[in-house]
């Protein structure tokens, strides 16, 4: 790999996977367009999942560290729960169970394990149409114009201000729904999520937190799944640097992104989005047709 294709993969990885413009639509045009390969090696995927990682976690490290901490929390409490129970079917006692969900970080916790659920589900379900469909610029180009309709009904729903205390499991699912729909080459998954967790009735800055946060457990999972795949993949110590250099610009944009389009949100400034997806998502289909 070179220097150059490093950093464009690192500029298109920090910027199109936090702003609802689709990462997957982009690649698969620029491949379209310019007959540039974006397929890099499974353990520069790797790295650039870890880079977007990372700039989740520098956003919003506070929220995620409490996470975290309820988790544990939360597993040692089912474990004492299953021992309280264990020890009254020995003795014939009445046990005395702890409340799981006692706070709201861990409401929070059980949510993203919720909205984990269908995520996998979908994701699974859905990938072999995901594989098919990937290198394709006319269902690429559909999705995107998807995208940009969901981005514009976004700026006309009404302001609502449902936060975590007024959220249900319900919820939790329908954006988790959304989240695997949105493993469709084209679809923004941080666009299609946000707009789920508005329609849902979220304020629209714990929409976009919650959208950001739930992609976690999907990105660290899909990260898990690479490192497997690199096997005995050939790196050179020219590949290392340029790898390391795109996973810091990665890092670095997709902090700034994230940042960004946390003021989107609230300031209703989807539209220019949807206007930019749909702008590419009909030349995608032209290509499409002209490279058939």
């Amino acid at each position: 790999m070179d220097i150059l294709k490093a950093i464009l993969m690192g500029v298109i990885q920090g910027l199109t996977e936090f702003l609802p413009v689709s990462s997957s639509g982009h690649l698969g045009l620029i491949k379209g367009l310019f007959g540039m390969e974006t397929d890099g090696s499974i353990l520069f995927d790797v790295l650039l999942h870890l880079a977007t990682l990372i700039a989740i976690v520098a956003v919003f490290y506070k929220d995620v560290l409490k996470i975290v901490l309820e988790f544990i929390g939360m597993c040692r409490d089912v474990c004492l729960n299953i021992g309280a129970l264990g020890k009254s079917l020995s003795n014939g006692g009445t046990p005395q169970y702890i409340r799981i969900i006692n706070s709201q970080y861990r409401k929070f916790v059980l949510m993203l394990i919720i909205s984990t659920i269908p995520t996998g589900i979908l994701g699974v379900l859905l990938k072999h149409i995901v594989e098919f469909t990937s290198g394709n610029l006319l269902i690429t180009g559909i999705c995107l114009i998807c995208t940009a309709l969901i981005l514009v009904l976004s700026d006309f729903l009404a302001d609502v201000d449902k936060k975590l205390k007024e959220a249900n499991n319900g919820d939790a699912f329908a954006i988790g729904v959304a989240q695997g729909i949105a493993t469709l080459p084209g679809l923004s998954r941080s666009g299609t999520t946000i707009v789920a967790g508005i329609l849902c009735g979220f304020d629209r800055k714990f929409a976009a937190k919650y959208s950001f946060i739930m992609s976690i457990p999907a990105v660290f999972g899909a990260f898990i799944l690479e490192i497997g795949d690199i096997g005995n993949e050939h790196i050179t110590g020219s590949d290392v640097g340029c790898y390391i250099v795109g996973m810091v610009i990665a890092a670095v944009i997709g902090y700034v992104a994230l940042r960004l389009l946390m003021n989107i949100v609230v300031s209703r400034y989807f539209k220019y989005f949807a206007y930019y997806c749909g702008f590419i998502g009909v030349v995608s289909i032209i290509t499409y047709f002209v490279k058939k």
